[in-house]
């Protein structure tokens, strides 16, 4: 699946986007998060306070408790991005 990174996000963990291929416990999107600040301080960084991380799958917004069985693409993004 394709990850994408928003603003700050994006400045903390060095990246816009990437091809993840998560361990198969990872069924829902608060895993994932909790999996990517497993992968080093500057996802730490990112991802530590997770109630300012927004997510979408496949363009639609999400809860971290939602399944990403399926996901093609999973973004995330702070509660507030410009344009």
């Amino acid at each position: 699946m394709k990850l994408l990174y928003f603003a700050w996000i994006r400045e903390r963990v060095g990246q816009a986007e990437e091809d993840i291929d998560p361990p198969a416990a990872v069924r829902t999107v608060g895993d994932l998060v909790a999996w990517l600040r497993g992968r080093g301080e500057e996802f730490e960084y990112a991802f530590g306070n997770e109630t300012v991380v927004r997510a979408a799958i496949d363009r639609t917004h999400v809860q971290l408790d939602t399944p990403i069985e399926g996901a093609r693409e999973i973004a995330f993004f702070p509660p507030m991005t410009g344009g």
